[in-house]
């Protein structure tokens, strides 16, 4: 497939586990972060700071800035981004917990032919 015909768009998915081991600081950055955000209205400033005082994982969900994850990336726009957190049950030995699954064999599968036809002919790129 040539250039042309090779969207320019992307869709970076990736997930993540992290253990929080001081929820207080946690809810501190993100009260501080909200504080810093000058040109939010009192309403939904108050909403916020009522959401990451009352969830960790709502907190640690305001601190992650995709943005900041792309923005030094030389030719690249971020053009939309969504990201939740929640608490889980996390067990490192679970199979359910293999990030090296199959969305990693389609991706590698990918790598190798850069499109390929799904069942309904259409191309997809990986």
């Amino acid at each position: 497939m040539s250039t042309r015909e090779t969207s320019r768009f992307v869709r970076l998915r990736a997930e993540l586990v992290v253990e929080i081991d001081d929820e207080d600081a946690v809810t501190k950055a993100a009260l501080r972060r909200i504080a810093d955000e000058g040109d939010v209205p009192d309403g939904e400033r108050e909403h916020a700071e009522s959401a990451v005082t009352a969830d960790t994982a709502e907190a640690l969900a305001y601190l992650v800035d995709p943005f900041s994850l792309v923005s030094e990336v030389p030719g690249v726009e971020l053009l939309q981004a969504s990201w939740s957190s929640e608490r889980i049950d996390y067990d490192p030995d679970s199979p359910e917990w293999d990030l090296g699954g199959e969305d990693d064999e389609a991706s590698d599968e990918a790598s190798y032919d850069e499109s390929y036809d799904d069942e309904d002919g259409a191309g997809r790129a990986g």
